[in-house]
């Protein structure tokens, strides 16, 4: 009687077995970048792993640039990422708001417009019939600058005037800068000091001189909305995660660029110098606070650019902090206040 059921039985036994060994996949994507830091030092040190535990898998993917992020995601080969807040926004309006939401901030300021010393650019008229770099067509620094350029009077090609807007590669920019076949580049760290320490620089504006207290996002965490669905939890550990990293690099700001710079060696195959590194760090904050006003200010000047339609998009639910602030409040930590727009 017992032997025709003891299949069944071991069956239902190794199903459960199974299920119990499950391994969930989360799948990150991140920049060879010290705005990422605190996905590559979470990565590097294995506080991500820790805190997801052993019975989740973490494939994490380098990307160059936020374009790639989002496309990445749209295929439905991406999980969670940190990326700039025009690519999110990009993102966000594609999709009529159904692919991403923006959970946590990264990392406030850290960009800023170069110019070479020797370019005779003293003044903000002379950049009229200038060539400047940014880091790719429609990407947060590229927006920044196009704004900027407009707002002071300076009319590029597009525009009629003379100014050529060039958007190209970080390291090509360096490139350039030596050649002196381009006069400026508006860009992000670390490229801005290795601009001016090795490119014969100069910074012209600090970017944070245009914001308010000085802080502007560059970077922040995204995720999809399908996994967030499915993975709230999983998520929810991620982002505690991000929040200890966050503290943890504020308080060991030298042992952190350390890691940092030797997980871009193993990336790359290069180090930043020390010089480098100190300049591009005392240009920045990493933060777990989204700054969301910016972006909305952000999401204004890439609308007057051409990058988002003809009509002003609503980007009013793009964020979800609903488990950050839970965090938050775990952590004996102050809680995002309500997103106002600036």
């Amino acid at each position: 009687m017992f032997s025709s059921i003891k299949y069944p039985i071991l069956a239902i036994f190794a199903f459960f077995a199974m299920r119990a060994d499950a391994v969930e996949t989360i799948r990150v994507g991140y920049f060879p970048n010290i705005t990422h830091s605190q996905a590559i030092i979470g990565m590097a040190n294995a506080s991500f792993k820790k805190a997801l535990g052993e019975n989740v898998e973490i494939r994490g993917t380098i990307f160059n640039a936020g374009p790639s992020v989002i496309e990445a995601l749209f295929a439905g080969e991406l999980d969670l990422a940190y990326i700039g807040p025009n690519p999110a926004i990009n993102g966000y309006v594609k999709s009529k708001g159904q692919a991403l939401r923006i959970i946590a901030g990264a990392t406030s300021g850290g960009a800023g417009l170069v110019i070479r010393k020797d370019s005779g650019i003293s003044s903000i008229h002379d950049f009229n019939g200038r060539r400047i770099a940014s880091p790719q067509l429609g990407n947060t620094q590229d927006v920044a600058l196009r704004a900027w350029l407009r707002t002071n009077g300076i009319k590029i090609g597009e525009q009629g005037g003379d100014t050529r807007v060039i958007p190209m590669n970080n390291p090509d920019q360096l490139t350039l800068f030596l050649k002196k076949e381009i006069d400026a580049a508006w860009t992000v760290e670390p490229w801005v000091s290795r601009l001016i320490r090795e490119g014969n620089g100069t910074l012209f504006l600090d970017e944070r001189t245009l914001w308010p207290k000085g802080e502007f996002v560059t970077a922040h965490v995204i995720v999809s909305v399908s996994f967030l669905k499915k993975h709230r939890e999983l998520v929810k550990a991620w982002i505690r995660s991000h929040v200890e990293l966050t503290q943890w690099i504020n308080a060991h700001p030298a042992e952190a660029k350390q890691i940092i710079n030797g997980e871009l060696q193993k990336i790359t195959g290069k180090r930043l110098p020390e010089d480098v590194l100190n300049d591009a760090f005392g240009r920045l904050s990493i933060t777990y606070d989204p700054i969301a006003g910016s972006l909305f200010q952000s999401a204004q000047g890439a609308f007057r650019e051409g990058f988002l339609g003809k009509t002003p998009p609503d980007i009013s639910g793009i964020y979800d902090l609903s488990i950050l602030n839970e965090v938050l409040k775990e952590l004996n930590l102050e809680k995002i206040s309500q997103i106002k727009e600036y």
